[in-house]
């Protein structure tokens, strides 16, 4: 089924180049030039992923990436910015509220759409298996729905949030590197880096409660969870 990527970019220059090697690459583009007319276009569709661009005539990129992320109808969409911003703290905050990936301008097309196709590869719950992973018997993750549950309440976690712990699950007490999370998470992905591990962590921590000191830092060395 063919997949739909939205676009919000202010430059219709970049929009249109962003568009075309989208396009070439088997999907289906909509696009924006301002917050306004995506949102509009929400109301009767829904994106496959967002390509969303930071400095935006009406809206701000990180108020529109925090909109999507507390609307239970879009918070599961897929958010890479696109931004000149290339100062780690505009990284880090637009991870921080619930952003999946940046690529910072100027920038390759062709890491764009594999980046695109990265993210949505691990999106899909085809290859996945019908099994529930329960931790310190309240924490339950079902690994085919992607869902997490804390004490029977369902916990809105980004995907990459998810997939990080179901790594960390699979193997209760097992010590994963920045580096393996990473390997494992973003592939060989180009411009990732260990911070943006610890970001997701962080948020990951703050949404589990309780149960977030389960996932225990081992200094010099990655993360783990702690099920004694």
């Amino acid at each position: 089924m063919e997949k739909t990527i939205a676009i919000i970019e202010d430059d219709k220059d970049i929009l249109e180049l962003v568009s075309l090697h989208l396009q070439k690459a088997g999907f289906k583009v909509k696009k924006f030039t301002d917050g306004e007319s995506f949102f509009r276009y929400l109301r009767t569709d829904k994106p496959n992923l967002l390509v969303l661009d930071l400095m935006l005539p009406d809206i701000d990129g990180l108020e529109i990436c925090k909109s999507l992320r507390i609307d239970p109808e879009t918070k599961e969409i897929p958010i890479i910015i696109l931004t000149a911003k290339i100062e780690e703290t505009d990284k880090i905050i637009g991870l921080e509220l619930g952003a999946d990936d940046y690529i910072t301008k100027p920038f390759s097309p062709r890491e764009l759409v594999a980046r695109v196709k990265a993210i949505l590869r691990r999106t899909s719950t085809e290859e996945a298996k019908h099994e529930i992973i329960t931790i310190a018997d309240n924490l339950k993750i079902d690994l085919n729905r992607m869902e997490v549950f804390v004490e029977d309440e369902k916990i809105d976690l980004t995907l990459t949030e998810f997939k990080i712990l179901k790594l960390l699950a699979q193997k209760p007490g097992w010590v994963f590197s920045r580096e393996q999370i990473l390997r494992s998470i973003w592939g060989d992905e180009k411009n990732v880096y260990d911070r943006t591990v610890d970001v997701h962590i962080k948020n990951l921590r703050d949404k589990l409660g309780k149960f977030g000191k389960l996932i225990k830092s081992v200094r010099g060395v990655g993360y783990k969870i702690d099920v004694e």
